[in-house]
């Protein structure tokens, strides 16, 4: 698919940044129920508004086409993940410390991962990415990109206030996600029954992450500031 297509078919901007109506939540609702079932080609309008207890002509006007639908999904299911203000449970960022931070934003990522459907959304996401790589590309620009920019924001944070010592911020926002994401995500995605069944529990693999990172980005005693 050609950018000038990818263009026509996102949401426009208007309504990206506008507070959804009741309707567009049930549409996205039930879209969302339908992908994670019966994938991309399982799914059209007229199936869309059915689930949504709306007319295929409100679905039509509200997005314009299935892909639209799809994509504007995506944002929707990726809304449910806390924004950059709310990692740290206190609030104040100012004051958190890099465990803290590093807590937060960890527990952040399992609970996603636990108590919504991220689990079958990424899976659905492998499954229709060989035949249309924009999906891949939306789920990562709607969804996990901003999460590593906030994550990188706030390891520019800690940097700055001496509480690490990382040159590359954004390589080591990622090898924290992956040390993470190993045990807590990918081998549901993948379906690892054996793995899941013997890996560690949460808070286990959070606290050994927090404690690998910091062994190699915490700052030096004798260059650490006052």
């Amino acid at each position: 698919m050609t950018t000038a297509s990818n263009a026509e078919t996102r949401p426009p901007a208007d309504r990206r940044r506008r507070r959804r109506t009741d309707s567009e939540e049930r549409i996205l609702a039930a879209a969302k129920e339908l992908f994670l079932a019966d994938r991309y080609d399982g799914v059209n309008l007229e199936r869309v508004a059915e689930r949504a207890g709306v007319s295929r002509q409100t679905v039509y006007n509200r997005f314009g086409s299935k892909e639209a639908v799809f994509r504007e999904m995506v944002r929707y299911h990726w809304s449910a993940f806390p924004g950059p203000g709310h990692l740290v449970r206190s609030g104040e960022d100012a004051a958190a410390t890099a465990e803290e931070v590093l807590r937060a934003f960890a527990r952040a990522l399992q609970r996603f991962a636990a108590e919504t459907d991220q689990i079958r959304f990424a899976r659905l996401v492998v499954a229709e990415s060989a035949r249309r790589p924009w999906i891949a590309d939306e789920f990562y620009r709607l969804g996990k990109g901003p999460i590593l920019d906030a994550f990188v924001s706030r390891l520019d944070a800690l940097v700055e206030r001496g509480l690490l010592d990382c040159p590359d911020t954004r390589l080591a926002a990622r090898q924290f996600m992956g040390l993470v994401q190993e045990f807590l995500v990918w081998p549901r995605v993948m379906a690892f029954t054996e793995e899941i069944a013997a890996q560690p529990e949460a808070d286990v693999v959070i606290e050994e992450a927090i404690r690998v990172f910091l062994a190699r980005y915490a700052p030096d005693a004798t260059t650490a500031r006052p």
